[in-house]
């Protein structure tokens, strides 16, 4: 059985089952390979190497072409992703309020870069173009929550309450 390494660098082993459902759940039909990879990570929650040569093995499309649409599209993770999603806004009316600010006291209070997953597995944080609530600039989301009007103060206190219920 293959494994796939997360993050914190401790194996895990790859369950098959989930990404061979989906391609016999897909099997004959052209055009598949979005829809595959959608399905996949769903599944897992981001696309393991392990299942990315499951579907070429099965498709025939070249691994390469698979990492390519993988790496193409901004939908797909390639790395395992932590419990909470946090999205910091960076469009223009959270950067003329101070999204850089939120930014750096997200990154600096779970202690990771925008893109990363903290060493707990819990956030994984990233910037994002718009949120669409710039009268509430600036603003973040974790999950579906948004927050907004924040300051440096708010967001640790937002991922104290977070670390305190998980």
């Amino acid at each position: 059985m293959a494994t796939d390494t997360p993050q914190s660098t401790r194996p895990v082993e790859f369950d098959a089952k989930p990404v061979q459902a989906i391609l016999l759940k897909f099997k004959g039909e052209k055009g598949i390979l979005i829809p595959v990879l959608q399905e996949t990570q769903d599944a897992y929650g981001y696309l393991p190497a392990a299942a990315l040569e499951a579907i070429a093995a099965s498709t025939g499309v070249p691994l390469a072409q698979i990492y390519g649409v993988a790496t193409f599209y901004a939908q797909f993770r390639l790395r395992p992703v932590g419990k909470h999603i946090v999205r910091v806004c960076c469009g223009t009316a959270c950067h003329v309020a101070g999204a850089e600010r939120i930014t750096d006291a997200m990154a600096q209070t779970l202690d990771v870069a925008p893109g990363d997953t903290t060493g707990d597995g819990l956030f994984t944080m990233e910037t994002v173009a718009c949120l669409g609530c710039c009268s509430l600039a600036p603003v973040m989301m974790i999950d579906e929550e948004t927050f907004g009007r924040l300051d440096e103060k708010a967001v640790r206190k937002i991922v104290k309450e977070y670390r305190t219920e998980s």
